[in-house]
């Protein structure tokens, strides 16, 4: 009974380190949930939320701004994120993206 609670916990500790980094590919990076995402540590969850975001902004051919229309598009996901919280981080970003299209400068 011992061995099952000890691997139960190794499984839950790894999962809960898994959880603290980025995945390091697109491929990884593209099926993080927002769920998941909260649960990274602050830095972790940033970068990985840039990478996609400029993956997205580069393939719809719009440039990532700075300042207020940066953190209207941050709000978008946020907001993306708390109403659909399985969802996919890059899904909501990306559409926050296409939502935002006209107003971003080109690239």
């Amino acid at each position: 009974m011992k061995t099952i609670a000890l691997v139960g916990a190794l499984l839950l500790s790894a999962t809960a380190a898994f959880a603290q980094t980025a995945p390091l590919n697109f491929e990884q990076a593209v099926y993080v949930s927002c769920r998941e995402a909260q649960a990274m540590n602050v830095e972790a969850r940033k970068s990985l939320a840039v990478y996609l975001a400029e993956h997205s902004a580069r393939y719809r051919g719009v440039v990532l701004p700075d300042g207020e229309h940066g953190a209207h598009l941050a709000l978008l996901v946020r907001g993306g994120c708390t109403l659909a919280p399985d969802a996919y981080l890059f899904t909501v970003i990306d559409r926050a993206i296409v939502a935002e299209k006209d107003k971003l400068p080109k690239r």
